[in-house]
């Protein structure tokens, strides 16, 4: 699997402010909810029973929040970048500055853990996330990620 099955460079933005994990969850949720055609409350809801079951903050400043909905044929992927880190009770403790929201379908076809595992290895490899870190843009970041 690869990052353009289920990522668009529409549904990454960077320089985003956040201020807390909270108000992250629900930005993300509202910027996916009209991609996917699900309501925002319904994808917050997910996120954050997810999140009470162990942050989905992998370390190095990375999170990769996810949830399944039965509306979903394949996978979804929204990447935020943002301007200041923010606590996100990460594996390492250290706060979180690039999310990529991920949205799965319920039914397992194996896609899904092909694609959480596909973008996990993407940000955790040394010169992409840097290069992810340093894109002016959506584009550049987008980029980043496809190569390879």
């Amino acid at each position: 699997m690869n990052v353009s099955d289920f990522l668009v460079a529409g549904n990454i933005s960077a320089d985003v402010v956040a201020l807390d994990k909270q108000r992250l969850l629900i930005d993300l949720a509202q910027r996916a909810g009209p991609v996917v055609d699900v309501p925002a409350k319904r994808i917050l809801f997910e996120l954050r029973k997810r999140e009470e079951l162990g942050s989905t903050g992998v370390g190095g400043g990375v999170a990769i929040p996810h949830a399944r909905f039965h509306q979903l044929s394949k996978p979804l992927g929204v990447l935020l970048r943002l301007r200041k880190a923010v606590d996100f009770d990460a594996v390492d403790g250290k706060p979180v500055d690039t999310v990529f929201l991920l949205l799965l379908p319920e039914r397992s076809d194996g896609g899904q853990l092909g694609a959480l595992a596909c973008i996990a290895r993407k940000l955790r490899d040394p010169p992409t996330i840097a290069a992810v870190r340093a894109a002016r843009d959506g584009s550049q970041i987008y980029r980043a990620l496809a190569a390879g």
